[in-house]
Parts: structure tokens; sequence; C-alpha cells
């Protein structure tokens, strides 16, 4: 009986994986797109030799992660991408991890490099000028951990967006949640040490000012010692709490 039981559910899992690499097929090879509807139910489980129970709980699955939509009495529709809810999805499978926080800081650090550097040849003129009132916001909070830890994010984010790469601003996306803490608690940590005023303020506009000029060379290396010294800060903080 345990035997029957696993083999069941051995052969319901492989419908499963078969259902999920048909529609992903379907979608890389551009057969389906955005708008698109999906295989009836019935015609769908005849294909691929599953039951349609199962046909249906994948369908259910792609709906809940934002792939296709399931309209009552019509089918499934292809949706267009919406990253909230994957981004949603990713949060809650990285939030697993140790050290999480860290790891996306390094995913950052990569998204924001290519994208700066795109930027410096891409960035209209409304980019610029969000760019120019992210950092004022920047200025007027510098003393505020949250307000300004989601200041200092909203400028990242704009940079990003400056890029006009939709790739990059999607894995920024997915990963936004995490990045907005990761922001939070780094700015709570170093808020009261001398001298991160003028990081804060200074360095954000050299960045933009690099951006402005067009120099994505000069942007690439302000980024990374932006970054750098973001770290010092970390670790002067770190070495004044032991030594509290």
């Amino acid at each position: 009986m345990n035997a029957g039981l696993t083999r069941a559910g051995e052969t319901e899992a492989r419908g499963y994986e078969m259902v999920f690499a048909f529609v992903r097929e379907q979608l890389l090879s551009g057969q389906l797109k955005a708008g698109d509807r999906l295989l009836p139910e019935r015609e769908l489980a005849t294909r691929l030799g599953v039951s349609r129970p199962v046909i249906r709980e994948v369908l259910r699955g792609l709906a809940a992660i934002g792939v296709i939509e399931v309209r009552q009495g019509s089918g499934s529709v292809v949706r267009r991408p919406g990253f909230s809810e994957l981004g949603d999805l990713f949060t809650m499978m990285l939030a697993q991890q140790s050290e999480v926080v860290e790891d996306v800081m390094e995913a950052r650090i990569a998204i924001e490099r290519q994208a700066i550097r795109l930027a410096c040849s891409r960035a209209t003129a409304a980019d610029l000028q969000l760019l120019r009132q992210a950092l004022q916001r920047i200025e007027e909070t510098v003393k505020d951990p949250e307000i300004g830890g989601d200041a200092d994010f909203a400028f990242h984010a704009a940079l990003i967006a400056a890029a006009h790469a939709p790739t990059l601003a999607s894995l920024h996306a997915a990963i936004a949640v995490l990045l907005q803490r990761s922001h939070l608690e780094r700015r709570e940590r170093i808020t009261s040490l001398d001298g991160i005023d003028a990081y804060l303020i200074e360095h954000h506009q050299q960045l933009l000012d690099a951006v402005v000029a067009r120099d994505a060379d000069a942007a690439d290396r302000l980024l990374m010692q932006h970054f750098e010294i973001g770290s010092q800060f970390q670790r002067r903080a770190a070495a004044e709490s032991g030594r509290a």
C-alpha cells in the first residue's frame, strides 16, 4: 500500500514537472506571449498524458506567481510580467537563508555597476531631474535613519531606472524589499558617526555629476568607492559598538 502511494506521488510529481516545463518552453520560444490563451485543460492533459487535476494544480501555481491569469469560463491567459508577486516570493525564499542581507548587497553592487554605466548614455532629462530630487531628499533627511534610508534607496532606484534596462530593473525589483531593509539597518548603525553627513551628501552628488557628464568610467569608479566607504563606516560602527 505504501509503495503504491509512493509510486502515485512520484507519477504526480513528474506530471507537475512536465506541465510546468511545457508552459515554460512555450514562453521561452515565443509561442506564448502576454494576452495569449493556453490550451484548454482537456487538451493539455491529453497532449502531455497527465490528469486534469495535475493541470489545474500547475495552473493555480502559475497564477499565484503572476505568470498567468485563470479566467472563469474562458481559460488561462498569459499575463504581462509583474514583478511584485515574484519579488514577494523571492524575498520569502531568500529570507530563509542566513546572512541574506549581506549576500543581497553583493547582488546590488553588480546590478548598480552595470546600471550606472548604462545611465551615463541613456539617462533622459526627466531621469536626471528625478535623481536631483532624490539627492535633495537625502540632504533633507540625513539625520533621520528611517526616512533617510528611504531617500538613499530612492536615489539608487532612480539610478537603475535611468539605465532603461528592463531586465536589470526587474532583478532589482525582485530584491527591493531586502534592499530597503539593508538600507535601514545600515543607516541606523552609522548615522551618529563623524563624517557621515559629508559621505551621504557629497558622494551621492558626485555620482549624479558623473551621470550628468556621461562619464561611465568615472561613475563606475565612484560607485565602487561609494560602497567601499560605506563598508568602512559599517566597520567603524561595529568597532565602536564593541568598545561600548
